[in-house]
């Protein structure tokens, strides 16, 4: 029984699907986003709250201008009410409705990493569980034919360098195992680390690598660049910051404040209704609407400068996507079945004594060593289209979970 079969016994399997699910119910930064959503909500409240009146209240003793003698207490009361022009509250609406926006870009573009990151080791814990397959094969293999190559160096049918020969292949694919134990458990561990507590130590995942059959169009995809979550999080940030300096502008003149008051004299009841209006003679909030103001143009040129990037970017995730496609193809119409062919006959021919133990072993190292780049170039193929995802946010391997 091989390795990969024992690890399977008694362990929880998961598939690419449920691995998303429970991220998205219990990864940390997920709950750290929600709560962040829900503040930004609230603020929305927050701008749409009036101010709170002011009530003044005071008294105390009167005298007689006359004959200056204590008289009975005075008393006053004043109620204030501050109010915004709509425009100013306006303006505080939109900073809260455009962070509220820029809150959900941002746990969109989080999400769409954190599934992309889940998937890459998903399919790497795939890949190395296929090389691991490989080489314990081959080592299983090549233990036998070592048995069989130091009987004949024991009675003298065969040279010791042939022995020395097989023991070195047989290093190499026990080594090759190890390698690909130890990037598995790598890989698993990172996996828990991105999912959540509730993934047991010891698990197993359920799945295939994608076939080759997936078409990219690079137009489709181009036009695909501006609704990126990287683009759609930093006009988001735009609009907060360009609602921020239109708030500023109009803070100029906030409001004004209603005030209606009651004083009375122990002879007189006076009433009092009056208006307060800022005036901004000395401060015009120069500075603050100059802050908000470079911090607009900043994040505009943040927007132009991600534009450029992402689309150098997709443009070489897309080469590489067809480098790769490329390469899995000739693997699997041409360079796979000529390497197990010449494999065959260099077996047969051995075990009839027409091919050396040397000539086998090499069709044997050239066979396993096309199999582990036919690997990799499939994985790296994976890992292209992935890319792509997660610079557009769009799933191109919908179908392949």
């Amino acid at each position: 029984m091989n390795s990969t079969a024992s690890q399977a016994i008694g362990a929880p399997q998961f598939s690419l699907e449920q691995l998303l699910q429970l991220a998205a119910q219990e990864n940390p930064i997920m709950n750290i986003l929600k709560a962040q959503e829900d503040a930004a909500r609230s603020s929305i409240k927050t701008a749409e709250s009036f101010l709170n009146p002011e009530i003044e209240a005071g008294s105390g003793p009167s005298k007689d201008r006359i004959t200056s003698q204590d008289r009975k207490d005075n008393w006053g009361v004043t109620i204030s009410q501050p109010l915004e022009f709509p425009n100013v509250r306006s303006a505080r609406r939109a900073i809260a409705e455009s962070k509220l926006q820029y809150s959900e870009s941002s746990s969109l573009a989080t999400k769409v990493n954190l599934n992309l990151q889940i998937k890459k080791r998903f399919y790497n814990v795939i890949q190395n569980q296929e090389i691991l397959r490989i080489a314990e094969n081959d080592r299983d293999s090549l233990r036998d034919i070592r048995g069989r190559v130091a009987l004949k160096v024991d009675v003298g049918d065969s040279p010791r360098y042939e022995l020395i020969k097989a023991d070195t292949e047989l290093i190499s694919a026990e080594r090759d195992a190890q390698a690909a134990k130890l990037k598995i458990y790598e890989s698993k561990l990172y996996l828990k680390g991105l999912v959540g507590k509730s993934i047991p130590d010891e698990f197993d995942v359920i799945g295939i690598m994608p076939d080759s059959s997936i078409k990219l169009d690079i137009n489709q995809i181009r036009n695909e660049i501006n609704n990126s979550p990287r683009i759609k999080q930093i006009k988001a940030a735009s609009e907060v910051a360009e609602n921020r300096l239109r708030l500023e502008e109009k803070l100029v003149t906030p409001g004004v404040t209603l005030k209606a008051g009651v004083n009375q004299d122990p002879d007189l009841t006076s009433y009092r209704f009056g208006l307060s209006i800022p005036l901004p003679l000395w401060n015009q909030r120069q500075g603050q609407i100059g802050e908000a103001s470079a911090n607009f143009q900043e994040v505009q040129a943040q927007l132009s400068d991600q534009e450029l990037t992402l689309t150098r970017d997709v443009e070489s995730a897309y080469q590489r996507y067809l480098i790769a496609q490329q390469q899995v193809t000739i693997f699997e119409s041409s360079l796979l079945n000529q390497a197990e062919s010449v494999l065959k006959v260099v077996e047969a021919a051995y075990r009839y004594g027409e091919r050396g133990i040397l000539e086998y072993l090499d069709a044997q190292r050239t066979f396993r060593l096309v199999k582990k780049d036919y690997l990799t170039a499939r994985h790296d193929y994976v890992v292209a289209i992935l890319d792509i995802e997660q610079l557009l946010g769009i799933e191109l391997m919908r179908n392949q979970i």
